[in-house]
Order: C-alpha cells, then structure tokens, then sequence
C-alpha cells in the first residue's frame, strides 16, 4: 500500500494533507522519515506520524438502537447524529445503511464498507426491514383487508411514477401495524399509509434481514460480529 493512502486510512488526513505532512518530515517507517508518497508500506511497517504510531482501521459494522430526534447524516445540523452517539475512531467515515427519519426510533447499521452497505439497501436482495407502526385510528374488517391487499401489490405514491414493491402487511393491535418492506423509498412507511387515508403517529425499525436490536437499549450500539456482517 503506498504510504500516502496508509496515512489518510489511519488518520483524519485526506491523501492531499498526508502528502504535506510526508513534505514538512513529520511521518517516518520504520525510524526513517519519508517524504516520497509513493513508498510502499505493509502490516509489518512501523509507520508513525509526529511520533505516535498508526495504525490501519478496518472496516467497521455496527448495529444503533436510534432514539427519536437523531438525524442519520454526515452532515451536522440542529439534531444530534447517529455517528456521535457512537464511540470508534474516525467516525465520519460510518455511513448509515439506509436512513431513519429523524422522529423515528430503531435499528440502524452503519459501515465504512460500501459493497456491504449495498448488498444490505439493493432491492434485488429483498433484505426484508419489519417496522412497528403506531396509527392514530384503529385500522381493522374490510378496510384492512383491503390494505393487505392493497400493499402486498405495491401503491403508487404521491409523486411517484412506480408503485412501491409488494409489501406484507399484519396488525398486532388495531392501532399497531407490523409492515415488512423489501425497499427503502423517501418517507416510504408514512406516505403508505397516507396513501390508504391513514396517519403514522410513531414507527419503529425491529430488523433488517436477520438482525434485530433484540436487547441493545435506545442510544446503545454495538459491533456486528462475523457471521452477523456474512448474513448479507
């Protein structure tokens, strides 16, 4: 690996500021500084940056049980975000794997590993996501049937020139709906229901494919282990 990728895989620095810091003599290998990017570095190098050794991350897989009013985006805005609640080094390299709107509750993943991220989000996949939706009136007899059906062969939403991919649709309480989705659409849950004259007043994410928060309480994370990140 050449040494300038070494340093910004191991550091916050890009690879244009790994280049300086090599150009100012702060970087050395093996006790020598190095000042030429291209020098090549492997796991048995002792690469050290201003005297501290570095190290290379990894990609990283975690699972986040998301309290209501956190934002799963990069950027920082009025509500706190799903990376700060978690605690590893170079955070902003995390990504959410599909995003939760920012009232919702539930498990998110999170990686730095983009084919991952992919085989977990492609539709093709049908990696099935099971909400929790809590409506504002009961939904129930002919009108549920209805939109079991309804569902199960897609609804074109507002503003949509495709209907949604077939969804399964159950009711464990008259006012609690259990929906497992094959896709991930903008507001995708809410603008169903809307679509079947139906208000979501609280929905929560359970599982995504095989993995569910089981006892990870809200605000707590977790790393995936390996036969956790292999499922996908």
């Amino acid at each position: 690996m050449r040494l300038d990728r070494f340093l910004s895989e191991s550091t916050e620095l890009t690879r244009s500021l790994a280049k300086k810091a090599m150009h100012r003599g702060e970087v050395s290998v093996d006790g020598e500084v190095i000042k030429n990017p291209a020098t090549q570095v492997d796991e048995t190098s002792r690469v050290t940056w201003n005297g501290q050794p570095l190290a290379l991350v990894g990609l990283r897989y975690v699972m986040l049980h998301k309290p209501g009013g956190v934002e799963c985006t990069a950027r920082r805005t009025l509500y706190p975000r799903a990376i700060d609640l978690i605690e590893l080094p170079m955070l902003e390299r995390l990504q959410t794997v599909g995003r939760l709107d920012v009232d919702t509750t539930g498990l998110v993943l999170l990686t730095d590993d983009g084919q991952w991220s992919h085989r977990v989000t492609s539709p093709k996949r049908r990696c099935g996501k099971v909400y929790r939706v809590t409506l504002a009136d009961p939904l129930e007899g002919a009108a549920l049937d209805d939109a079991i059906a309804r569902f199960a062969e897609g609804v074109l939403l507002d503003g949509e020139e495709k209907p949604t991919r077939p969804a399964e649709l159950a009711m464990r309480e008259p006012t609690v709906a259990e929906l497992t989705l094959f896709e991930g659409k903008y507001h995708q849950v809410k603008r169903m229901f809307a679509a079947i004259g139906h208000h979501v007043v609280a929905l929560h994410r359970e599982s995504i494919g095989p993995l569910s928060l089981g006892e990870l309480a809200e605000g707590e994370w977790r790393e995936l282990s390996e036969d956790e990140v292999a499922a996908f």
